[in-house]
């Protein structure tokens, strides 16, 4: 768990802080709190280097290339990438005001509040406006995936993801065998979907050879209503983190998926959405990318980013929590609200194959 209040060097006592939701497992945050630096409303984020205890599959790493380099966020701040890497397509990120190298090894990044509506009160419309702009954005970032031209030198930094999908997803702790007729799985999911969801599992090296085929671009990685703020001058993205190469479709097909899974956007909205967000995003790389195959891509990335998840979760079924951040539901609630997500998975999957 992290602190509720950010340590007295960083923010005295007498100053408000509010912790901000976040993922508590992941090893490389130590917190996130909206306060105040010199007077002005701020967002402090404590980035903490590996060693703090958590579960392996979070832990932080010290080499640069990690899908959880724990600096990442850090140096995409300080060398300007963050701001840069979509700005001619509108999609802004937030300014940092310091970045301060703390005795414990630690470091506090200082960034401006992104003041606006946020992103779990988002609408079709809004999100299909961010997917628009994120394809305009990788539409720029094609033929640079390592953002060479926003840096001095036109050096690819070291410390962007070397293969950000690829890592993360099969770094996530699924057991064996997974337990596809646990009577929990078969009463919440009917047959059919389970097969599919098995046999995306079963293939799913397969499916992540077939991403490498794919355009690459400059991705963000982790686009989704809890990194958004919908501002008055158009869309925040926040943490930046996982930022480095991957394929087309990625964060779109993660904008999709992941605004649905915990709970927090009505499940109603997900065929809108998805229709939306493939349209918008195809409306934003054409001219660099057929519509047709933008639509493939964003089925087939979403097929790689989630394989995991139903072996995951049935893996823990009775034993322990399947989501202990964002995801308030019961185990019988998240099931259930989960289903309709899996099942567009399982047809984005069987879709990308054929």
């Amino acid at each position: 768990m992290t602190a509720s209040r950010p340590p007295t060097d960083l923010v005295p006592a007498d100053v408000p802080a509010e912790q901000l939701t976040h993922n508590t497992l992941n090893g490389v945050t130590g917190g996130i709190w909206r306060t105040r630096r010199d007077g002005r409303p701020a967002v402090l984020k404590l980035v903490t280097p590996p060693g703090r205890p958590g579960p392996a599959h979070w832990a932080g790493s010290d080499e640069p290339g990690h899908w959880n380099y724990w600096r990442r966020e850090v140096e995409a701040y300080r060398s300007g990438l963050a701001a840069a890497a979509y700005a001619d397509a509108g999609l802004a990120a937030p300014t940092p005001l310091a970045v301060d190298e703390r005795p414990d090894g630690s470091v506090a990044l200082w960034l401006s509040e992104a003041v606006g509506r946020p992103g779990v009160a988002c609408t079709p419309a809004d999100l299909g406006e961010v997917a628009v702009r994120l394809g305009a954005g990788h539409a720029r970032r094609l033929g640079d995936p390592e953002a060479r031209d926003l840096l001095p030198g036109g050096r690819p930094p070291g410390w962007l993801a070397r293969d950000w999908l690829r890592d993360y997803t099969l770094s996530r702790p699924v057991a064996a065998p997974v337990p596809w007729e646990h009577p929990v799985a078969v009463a919440a999911w009917p047959r059919p979907l389970r097969d599919v969801l098995r046999a995306l599992w079963e293939r799913r090296h397969e499916v992540l050879a077939a991403t490498d085929r794919l355009p690459r671009t400059l991705c963000h990685h982790d686009c989704w209503p809890m990194n958004l703020v919908f501002a008055a001058g158009g869309p925040v993205l926040l943490d930046w983190s996982g930022v480095g190469p991957g394929p087309v479709g990625e964060d779109a097909a993660n904008l999709v998926l992941d605004t649905f899974l915990d709970g927090l956007v009505d499940v109603a909205l997900l065929d809108e959405v998805a229709a939306t967000v493939v349209d918008r995003y195809a409306e934003g790389l054409r001219g660099a990318v057929a519509s047709e195959a933008v639509a493939r891509a964003v089925r087939l990335t979403g097929a790689a980013k989630y394989f995991w998840l139903a072996p995951l979760m049935l893996g823990r079924l009775g034993r322990s929590a399947i989501s202990a951040n964002y995801d308030a539901r019961d185990e019988a609630g998240m099931m259930a609200g989960r289903r309709p997500v899996l099942e567009l998975l399982a047809r984005w999957a069987a879709e990308a194959w054929d």
